[in-house]
């Protein structure tokens, strides 16, 4: 299956990796600012979120975005992943450092990340939602949770509407299929990479961004004083300014 995805602008290839709290719609303030400083724009939808439907066999999500650069005929391509996106940005850049011109990392996880106190807290509170039936609170929940303090109401909405429906996807009736396991050793990644971190996310996600920049040689940490789990939503225009900014040194367009 290839990945529900768009494509927009013209030049060296950026992929776009969202949050799992969100889908491809997370990249709508990104979008006109990267075409307009000369790159070609993919945004996929992982599996289970937006327009990708759930998985009819196992699967694994760094192995879909190579399948959709081949089908795209991209050999090369720098990736741009939010949280959960950028957990699968990095299982591609360590299995495949190749294909990976660069890495831009916003309040990533990683795969082997032993939660702390209150992001457990709040898995353990997710669940029991969930189990309950009560998918509505525990959208509710996400919403609080992710998004900081400079979010407008219009940006708590979208992200009220993308979890809402990756719920609705991923919890209806069908055969259950898992995604396919890979050591992942961050410290074989050869792209330039830039860890972006915020001041009012999960401590997890500044610690994992300290953690990569001792494990990634020559990886850049910026810390967001501002910030909370989803900063490309909550203040697009800053964002968007460090994003090209690394990109045009990193892998610059044409």
């Amino acid at each position: 299956m290839t990945l529900s995805h768009d494509v927009a602008g013209d030049g060296p290839t950026l992929v776009l990796l969202h949050s799992t709290v969100c889908d491809r719609r997370m990249w709508d303030p990104q979008l006109p600012a990267l075409t307009a400083a000369g790159y070609r724009v993919v945004r996929c939808d992982l599996r289970g979120f937006g327009d990708s439907p759930m998985p009819d066999r196992p699967y694994n999500n760094a192995d879909d975005v190579a399948e959709l650069l081949d089908a795209l005929g991209v050999e090369r391509a720098a990736l741009v992943g939010a949280s959960g996106g950028g957990r699968v940005a990095l299982e591609f850049a360590a299995r495949m450092p190749q294909r990976t011109a660069a890495l831009a990392l916003l309040c990533t996880a990683v795969a082997d990340h032993e939660p702390g106190e209150q992001l457990r807290a709040f898995g353990d509170e997710e669940d029991t939602l969930l189990e309950a039936g009560d998918v509505a609170a525990a959208t509710e929940l996400n919403v609080t949770a992710w998004i900081g303090p400079q979010a407008d109401d219009a940006t708590r909405e979208l992200v009220r509407t993308m979890q809402r429906h990756a719920f609705e996807v991923q919890l209806a009736p069908g055969e259950e299929h898992g995604s396919v396991k890979h050591p992942v050793d961050h410290t074989v990644i050869t792209a330039p990479a830039l860890l972006v971190s915020g001041e009012h996310d999960f401590a997890d996600f500044t610690d994992i961004a300290v953690r990569l920049s001792k494990e990634i040689a020559g990886s850049r940490h910026v810390h967001l004083d501002w910030a909370g789990h989803l900063p490309s939503m909550e203040r697009p225009e800053d964002v968007n300014a460090v994003l090209v900014a690394f990109l045009r040194e990193a892998f610059p367009a044409v």
